[in-house]
């Protein structure tokens, strides 16, 4: 991929074509509102837990501009279900599953649950006349806790579930767990939390549905990730045939692992539109973003680690808890995944996994920037209590535990295999760019003079997609339709969803440079069901899958365009090239064509035979894949009298494959280190005793700004490719997975010398202060 990086690099955008292609050509929701839009808004919960008695909406129905008004009852009887709602994936639920309502009916489960739906001339008038809607609740007591879910006397949030689990995980084993803690030194034992926050995309949930009376047809504009599954959502609930359901969505304003399907808002304005003959609008608040669009994280960790006395970490037993919010979400899908990467690139012995997911009254646990990232920070976590415990350097632990490229155990204890993972160079790597040595000298020096300096280091693997399971078994599937148009233009259909990852400007330079054209000559195109496959944006997989699915495509219609020229140049196809969308037998530039010409010169008898040799549909299954892995190093100073941490430099060595395109990939790990520091320095999702949402603003939910992010420096190792072909890894997560471990390790270290141990991940300036006995602990709900 060098030239195309090359390309890239040295081309200036200063034109609408190369702006195409750098920011794609969808259209956010407001530039698509059809004449005679009609605007939706909702009445939400006020409280947390309680039994709807009566909902009177006549004060509304005769509001001024007010169209209709659906309630939670009215909304059940025009649709068809049960169904999915929001995760768009009932079938992957665990067994049992609670029966719900897309608005609520008999109880409302957190605050912002929706109930009813105003559909108005304008947002201005809906939102007016949900004041006028009276509900009556017969409030229940909150349960606001992982703890309270777990007590049987707490009450059912759902009726036809025997108890406040979700999911109960059943214990699995690697090792001999049993016979390698009975041999180790000592055992060290932690209870661990990680915090709930969200991922605050720069624009919430949006949708504009239209359907058509005369046709029977619903176009809907949405910003989501994934388009096909929306229409599958829409075409089941609202009893539509699926070719008659047109989803489409341009710039989405980002995500982090939300907006995955049809919310239960979305689906009941598709509805309205259904019911009402006219199109209808709704665009999430930022204070619904907040409240009701999901959260994240939250669980916590009872862990035990078998180790000796030398620094090996031979076992790990560990029982975890999440709380997965009032509804189903995307938690308790990720045990397994969480379960098999746990022991990460370590020389694990053995190790013992068990989790339970739990119901409470908060938002939805959906997706956010690696949503598996607990189990690196647990891990990294107990790594450097290890240490503390034993005296020794928390990096030298890591290093004496890391695999070696070249020795047993080529596999984790789980059964992935290792073989690809540069975590022993990312670590040696951060040990030349940063001389500890001086650092613990400076430290002593800081100390004596009133200073708290501290390093922090963690080190990851990703599976983005991860190594080709032994079996053979695909890493997973995705489309790509790529066509040569008459103009010369290569046109490449992608299921990806862009949302602030570049991908359009990955994927044109992966086809310019498997075809032999400029950057100009590309267009990717996405964002509609009537022209895109489907494909699942997420997960890191899109330079791998989708990145993947471009290079063969492209190289198929490649050799089919070599294959038409060689008939009219009367050479074989082996003698020919592709050079700036030109094709000619190689050393006589004289002899090229362009590809326009090459087109209309080769056309045959029929069109359709013409659009089949110049087009090309691939299903890439992954190849061989591979690790995403990397180290992570902060440096700090806390404020002693004010508790503030000011990370003074953070250091990135990371392995994401071949590099498509350097800015792009540095910008995703510069975003996720970001994102990191923010997680334990600023943002909370707090919730009382009551249930009730204390951060629903931007005043109480803190966000990082650029004053609190550090100079990123950057450095890649180089990758052990295991492909062919393709050997393009995510690296979009990897910043979040690793950076919250880094951080504490940082804070730990500077707090170290007066007995703090770092147990969380949330560790703002209050915290700091209580762990250094500085104030009284507050009590936290």
């Amino acid at each position: 991929m060098t030239s195309a990086v090359k390309r890239y690099v040295g081309t200036a955008v200063n034109r609408v074509e190369d702006l195409r292609i750098l920011t794609g050509t969808g259209r956010y929701v407001d530039d698509v509102l059809p004449t005679g839009t009609l605007h939706a808004a909702f009445v939400r919960s006020q409280v947390a837990h309680g039994r709807i008695v009566k909902v009177d909406v006549e004060g509304a129905r005769g509001a001024q501009g007010v169209i209709a008004v659906f309630t939670g009852q009215e909304i059940e009887d025009l649709v068809l279900g049960p169904g999915a709602h929001g995760l768009g994936s009932d079938s992957l639920m665990p067994s049992p599953q609670p029966a719900y309502t897309v608005l609520c009916t008999d109880k409302v489960r957190l605050v912002g649950d929706p109930i009813v739906m105003i559909v108005a001339e304008s947002r201005h008038l809906a939102e007016d006349a949900c004041e006028l809607v009276q509900v009556d609740i017969d409030q229940l007591p909150a349960v606001a806790t992982a703890a309270a879910a777990l007590d049987p006397s707490s009450p059912l949030i759902f009726d036809d579930l025997a108890e406040n689990v979700i999911k109960r995980a059943a214990p699995v084993k690697f090792g001999d767990v049993e016979k390698v803690f009975a041999s180790a030194d000592r055992v060290i034992s932690a209870h661990i939390d990680m915090h709930r926050h969200q991922n605050v995309p720069m624009e919430g949930r949006g949708i504009v549905a239209d359907f058509d009376p005369s046709t029977g047809d619903l176009t809907v504009t949405t910003g989501t990730r994934r388009l096909h599954l929306v229409r599958t959502i829409l075409a089941e609930r609202l009893g539509l045939d699926p070719a008659r359901v047109h989803v489409r969505a341009g710039d989405i304003g980002g995500a982090f692992g939300s907006k995955f399907a049809s919310s239960r808002e979305e689906l009941s304005v598709a509805l309205a539109s259904k019911v009402l003959g006219r199109p209808v609008k709704w665009t999430e608040d930022r204070s619904e973003n907040l409240l009701f669009s999901g959260q994240a994280r939250e669980e916590s960790w009872d862990v035990e680690a078998a180790v000796s006395n030398e620094g090996d970490i031979l076992g790990l037993r560990v029982a975890m808890i999440r709380d997965s919010g009032a509804y189903p979400g995307v938690g308790p899908l990720l045990d397994r995944l969480f379960e098999r990467i746990l022991p990460g690139p370590y020389k694990i012995q053995a190790y013992s996994f068990e989790s339970i997911s739990v119901i409470t009254n908060k938002a939805t646990y959906i997706a956010y920037r690696a949503p598996w990232a607990g189990e690196t920070f647990l891990r990294e976590r107990m790594f450097d209590l290890a240490a503390r415990e034993l005296g020794l350097e928390p990096l030298q632990v890591r290093m004496r535990n890391v695999v070696k490229r070249d020795e047993p155990p080529f596999d984790m204890i789980t059964g992935q295999s290792l073989v690809s993972v540069t975590n022993r160079e990312s670590l040696e790597r951060i040990t030349e760019l940063v001389d500890f040595a001086e650092f613990r000298r400076l430290q002593t020096q800081a100390r004596a003079e009133g200073r708290l300096v501290g390093v922090g280091v963690a080190t990851y693997v990703e599976a983005s997609p991860g190594p080709r399971p032994k079996d053979g078994t695909p890493l997973g599937a995705e489309q790509a339709w790529i066509r040569l148009d008459a103009d010369g233009t290569v046109v490449l259909t992608t299921g990806q969803m862009p949302h602030g990852q570049s991908i359009q400007t990955a994927l044109s330079q992966i086809v310019a440079d498997e075809m032999g054209v400029t950057l100009e000559q590309v267009r990717v195109e996405y964002g509609d069901t009537d022209t895109a496959p489907a494909g699942a944006t997420g997960g890191s997989r899109s330079a791998s899958f989708a990145g993947g699915a471009a290079l063969v495509a492209s190289r198929e219609l490649r050799q089919n365009v070599l294959n038409a020229a060689a008939e009219i140049l009367e050479a074989s196809p082996e003698d020919l090239d592709i050079v700036r969308g030109m094709v000619g037998v190689k050393g006589v530039p004289g002899s090229a064509i362009s590809l326009a010409q090459l087109v209309q010169s080769a056309a045959p008898a029929t069109s359709s035979d013409a659009e089949s040799r110049f087009e090309s549909v691939i299903n890439y299954t992954g190849g061989e894949g591979g690790w995403s892995s990397g180290t992570h190093c902060a440096i700090v100073e806390i404020d002693a009298e004010t508790g503030a941490t000011k990370v003074n430099r953070w250091i990135v060595v990371d392995d994401c494959g071949v590099v498509i395109n350097p800015a792009v990939v540095n910008g995703q790990i510069r975003g996720a280190v970001a994102q990191a520091i923010g997680a334990v320095l600023l943002e909370h999702s707090v919730y009382d005793d009551e249930g009730q949402f204390l951060t629903g603003s931007f005043m109480d939910y803190l966000l990082p700004t650029a004053d609190d992010i550090p100079e990123i420096e950057i450095h890649h190792v180089e990758s052990v490719l295991l492909d062919a072909d393709v050997n393009f890894r995510g690296i979009g997560e990897g910043g979040m997975v690793v950076g919250p471990s880094a951080l504490c390790g940082a804070i730990e270290d500077a707090l170290s010398h007066l007995g703090v141990r770092v147990y969380e991940q949330y560790l703002p300036p209050t915290r700091i202060l209580e762990l250094m006995g500085t104030i009284e602990p507050e009590r936290r709900p």
